[in-house]
């Protein structure tokens, strides 16, 4: 019998050869007998054929161990399976744990008013959950095959009423709900997909902004370039209680490559805490005695918000010596050329008003927060902007990271208080007077995005009720203004219905309502491709400007889900002026510094002082003692912890509900979805997202 070549065999043979060799004549016969090499297989391996049974038992010995291989195999397998189930089993009870932890510590907190929102949420929560228990009772009795004919039980007759009121009544409206969202849903589809195809256009034929001069970079001076020719720009940083980021921004701005005597800033203070308005000013005082061209100022009243604090500066009399504003908010750091790199593209193009920067962020991979927030900016900046900047010279100011022509502000009517987003406000009038706009994709300007849900949902809630606001008080003004009707197309059903209207309201109504209300109603349907397939498409568009977060995009498409209920709340609030939609909460910063940066400011800060006898003292008190005053403030400051968030915990109940619904009847793709999204709610509700406090 022959067999495959081994190799411990042939070990083991070859080491019993060396012994028989210096064994005596006989016992090297009686092994020639035992084994005989076969040359029929021409190979490099020892092929032996066995003849006697002796090599039965070495046979044996082989299985025996392949067998005890096998054994250990399984051993180690059942091992892994036991650390994996351990792993899940403790990681459970940690998230329940931590769950039942802030659900204790909410019930112990002062109850919290319940919006007209979360009461509606709450309801409709409840008449699923009635639902899904006559479902289920109508599923253990078989009705699901067939819908049961005798009326004598009146649980059947009930039963059988509730299937005509749905076929005849609630179903065709919800279809038509439907019909209509999914309309909205694909306009706003197809208009990404022209943004998409507009940036690969500018991609492809490397479209971008010209400036018809530039400035010398700090190691390529020339003597030739007199301070002079560089125009007087004033720099502003409105800030409120950023105790956390004044130091950095502060420094960033007072670092910028532009003659001392062409720029001046001014430091916006409108914090309420005397701490942080004695750090701010000592820090201004530092960068005073550096020859830095800076003041401070603080209002006792505020009024209006950012706005106000930007309308109360304009109105120095110093002003009107100065032809451009650059203006950043407190948690930003401009390269040290920013000014350089945005200037110049006002030269030459009078009817130019806005210069805007591209945002990027140091803290981008801090966790899975920021992470989603980093793909929705990105495409938000490299698509959006930089499409509607090329083709229609307009776009909503950012509110930070630009620099304005201030003859244009004050042509437009300058800054107002009537909205919370002061920047979409100055740039629609803008636009309206016959202004123009540059985005500049390629000039960065770091910031920080917010690491806690919490401060991300207050910045969302802002961002999406201001728009309402503005739209209702400036539709007027649009339908009566002098520019022409694609201008004003652009700005009514794209800026505003489209993008910052329809986009919320189809994606609540339609994940959050439709979806799950049509398991109940299974007479009106809701196709897969309308809840997988085109979502999934939109989201891989969505992920283009951020290649590397490719694999974030199942959290990304359920995590703007998610938002969608923040979102279409704060639309609402400012459409119909409810609840807090007119107030404005800071999003709180933790003080992100990119390494590049901080080794820039040390530098800078390294450079002997301006002598200046009066400022002397304030020098040394700006110093350690600056640093211990932040330290015990610090330690001294609110304790912080994770909240719950009821409206996206009472959401997840309704779509775990409706996914138990479309488990009994076999509807595949609508379960995993309704699971999964289900699940996201209860992530966020329990604030598991993004920064956690312990």
């Amino acid at each position: 019998m022959s067999r495959k070549p081994n190799y411990e065999f042939q070990e083991w043979w070859n080491k019993q050869r060396e012994n028989n060799n210096n064994s005596s004549s006989s016992n090297s016969n009686h092994h020639h007998d035992l084994f005989l090499p076969d040359h029929s297989n021409d190979s490099s391996f020892l092929t032996v054929e066995i003849r006697s049974p002796a090599a039965d038992r070495t046979v044996e010995k082989d299985r025996s161990r392949s067998a005890r291989q096998i054994s250990w195999l399984c051993l180690l397998r059942f091992q892994q399976i036991k650390n994996s189930f351990a792993y899940v089993t403790n990681a459970s009870l940690s998230l329940l744990r931590t769950a039942r932890r802030r659900v204790s510590a909410a019930s112990s907190a002062s109850r919290r008013s319940e919006s007209k929102m979360y009461r509606a949420i709450k309801a409709f929560l409840v008449i699923l959950l009635v639902l899904l228990a006559f479902e289920l009772v109508a599923y253990f009795k078989g009705w699901h095959f067939s819908p049961p004919t005798v009326r004598s039980d009146f649980v059947v007759v009930v039963y059988a009423n509730w299937i005509d009121v749905r076929a005849r009544y609630l179903a065709p409206a919800l279809q038509s709900l439907t019909s209509v969202c999914v309309f909205l849903f694909l306009v706003q589809s197809v208009d990404r997909v022209v943004l998409v195809l507009g940036c690969a256009w500018i991609k492809l034929r490397r479209l971008k902004p010209v400036a018809v001069m530039e400035y010398p970079g700090e190691e390529e001076e020339r003597d030739d370039v007199k301070s002079e020719e560089y125009p007087m720009v004033l720099v502003q940083i409105p800030m409120c209680n950023e105790r956390e980021v004044y130091h950095q921004s502060i420094a960033s701005v007072c670092v910028q490559d532009w003659p001392r005597e062409r720029m001046l800033v001014q430091v916006l203070d409108d914090s309420d805490d005397l701490d942080v308005q004695d750090l701010i000013n000592a820090e201004v005082q530092k960068w005073q005695q550096r020859g830095v061209r800076i003041l401070y100022r603080h209002r006792l009243i505020r009024t209006g918000y950012k706005a106000g604090n930007l309308k109360s500066a304009m109105s120095c009399d110093y002003v009107k010596d100065y032809e451009f504003v650059a203006i950043f908010d407190a948690d930003f750091q401009p390269a040290p050329d920013f000014l350089k790199k945005t200037v110049p593209y006002f030269k030459g193009h009078d009817d130019v008003a806005l210069v805007q920067a591209r945002w990027t962020f140091v803290n981008k991979d801090e966790n899975l927060l920021t992470r989603l927030q980093y793909i929705n900016l990105s495409f938000h900046f490299e698509v959006e902007q930089q499409v509607n900047g090329v083709f229609i010279n307009f776009f909503g100011f950012n509110g930070t990271a630009g620099v304005w022509r201030i003859k244009a502000l004050e042509e437009c009517g300058g800054w107002l208080e009537r909205t919370t987003v002061e920047d979409m406000d100055i740039a629609v009038r803008a636009h309206l007077c016959g202004w123009k706009f540059i985005y500049l994709n390629d000039v960065q300007c770091l910031c920080e995005l917010p690491e806690s849900y919490e401060a991300y949902k207050k910045q969302q809630y802002r961002w999406h009720s201001g728009p309402m606001q503005l739209f209702r008080l400036c539709f007027m003004d649009v339908i009566r203004s002098k520019v022409s009707w694609a201008k004003k197309a652009n700005l009514i059903f794209l800026f505003f219905l489209l993008r910052k209207l329809i986009l919320p309201f189809y994606s609540f109504t339609l994940f959050c309502i439709i979806l799950p209300l049509s398991m109940f109603l299974p007479e009106a349907q809701l196709p897969a491709w309308v809840v997988c397939y085109v979502p999934g498409i939109m989201s891989v568009l969505n992920i283009l400007p951020a290649p590397r977060s490719f694999p974030f995009i199942v959290p990304f498409l359920l995590f703007e889900n998610t938002m969608s209920v923040t979102k279409f709340n704060a639309m609402i609030s400012g459409l119909f002026k409810f609840g807090s939609s007119y107030e404005w909460v800071v999003t709180k910063k933790l003080g992100r510094s990119s390494e590049a940066d901080l080794i820039a400011v040390m530098e800078n800060e390294s450079q002997p002082l301006v002598e200046n006898p009066s400022h002397r003292r304030s020098s040394s008190e700006s110093g350690i003692a600056e640093l211990t005053k932040l330290e015990m403030n610090r330690k001294s400051g609110k304790n912080r912890r994770n909240l719950l968030y009821r409206k996206e915990l009472a959401l997840a109940f309704i779509l775990l509900s409706a996914a138990v619904r479309s488990l009994l009847s076999a509807q595949g793709i609508h379960f995993y979805f309704l699971l999964f999204q289900g699940v996201t709610f209860l992530v966020v509700g329990l604030d598991l997202i993004g920064e956690q406090v312990s």
